[in-house]
């Protein structure tokens, strides 16, 4: 059993990694509830967790899919663990649902849109709130990728929001990018502006057998489209495939596709790359926002920041200059700057 000894767990949380370790979904699902806690002690514990786990990470498939609503992200998903469940597979999908901007509720459907392979044994899904943040992914995807690593899963996959074409954070975290399209998506110039489809290892067309005339033309477009854009890998040109999830057309072309990415960048060895990379944006993603989150809870930022939200409101302090103030606010040779009087405006 591969547990880091220097973690500092309490023997709670070690019979809990040690539980992690021996597979067992309860306590993955307990692991990844105290990874996404907000409380202060429990990300403490968390990261203690994380470091005692980490020794058993690192050997699965990472896949990140996304597509805009309706694309069939859920069916093409399952149709995908289905068949990797047949092939002896373990596999885990983290969804993330969106968040309402009002009430900060969020349906987590996905296991009912994954029944089949939520039922199964070898199969894990954990949908979680996307709860505000952007790119597409929690801010806790990461670490339970991570941890469903650590379980013995084989393959992870990272179902992003679908919420339309700025999901690019997933890319930073898999070992491959999948994008789901749709026919009648638009022509090929569209298809260039899509940020996203640049950054794209495999493009896929769901739904082909709804219109297979449009697939075949939207597929030809979008090959178009990808000799103008510089692929992703040296050793690799993004191939644009066709699939139907729900008659389970094209799931098996689409693994071997996946395999043979997998095996173009080990041969290349950009796969190794490719991940130290992404654990150094990890960390840096994780300095930006833990230097946020110190910046609203200093003191003097709190005490400045009512008087000074009130001045940009009525119009007597730019933004820029509020900014500048309350960045200011973190030097040890802090000054209050004098307000104007609450008149006027620019």
């Amino acid at each position: 059993m591969l547990l880091a000894h220097d973690s500092g767990l309490s023997g709670d949380d070690r019979t809990l990694a040690e539980a992690v370790v021996a597979g067992q979904r309860r306590a993955l699902a307990k692991a990844i509830t105290l990874i996404e806690s907000t409380r202060a002690d429990h990300q403490v514990r968390a990261q203690a967790l994380l470091r005692a786990l980490l020794p058993s990470t690192g050997k699965a498939m990472r896949i990140g899919i996304s597509g805009v609503p309706g694309v069939g992200k859920s069916t093409f998903i399952e149709a995908l663990g289905l068949l990797l469940l047949e092939q002896g597979k373990r596999v885990a999908v983290l969804a993330v649902d969106p968040s309402s901007s009002r009430s900060g509720g969020s349906i987590l459907g996905d296991k009912t849109r994954m029944e089949r392979l939520a039922q199964n044994a070898a199969a894990f899904i954990r949908p979680s709130p996307a709860s505000g943040a952007l790119g597409g992914v929690t801010e806790k995807t990461r670490e339970a990728l991570l941890v469903c690593e650590a379980a013995g899963f084989d393959v992870v996959i990272v179902e992003t929001v679908g919420v339309g074409q700025s999901e690019t954070v997933v890319a930073g975290m898999t070992d491959v990018f999948v994008l789901l399209q749709l026919p009648n998506a638009g022509d090929d110039l569209q298809a260039i502006k899509k940020g996203i489809v640049e950054l794209a290892d495999i493009i896929v067309f769901n739904k082909s057998d709804i219109d297979p005339l449009a697939t075949e033309t939207a597929m030809a477009q979008m090959r178009a489209a990808l000799t103008m854009l510089r692929p992703t890998s040296a050793s690799w040109q993004p191939p644009v495939l066709k699939a139907s999830a729900t008659h389970n057309a094209g799931i098996a072309e689409f693994w071997q596709c996946i395999e043979a990415h997998r095996a173009a960048l080990e041969a290349a060895g950009e796969l190794a790359i490719k991940r130290q990379r992404q654990a150094l944006d990890w960390m840096w993603q994780m300095i930006d926002a833990g230097l946020r989150s110190r910046f609203r809870t200093h003191p003097t930022v709190r005490a400045a920041l009512p008087q000074l939200m009130a001045a940009v409101e009525g119009g007597t302090v730019t933004p820029a200059a509020a900014a500048l103030q309350l960045l200011g606010c973190l030097s040890d040779e802090y000054t209050p700057a004098p307000l104007p009087p609450p008149h006027g405006g620019f």
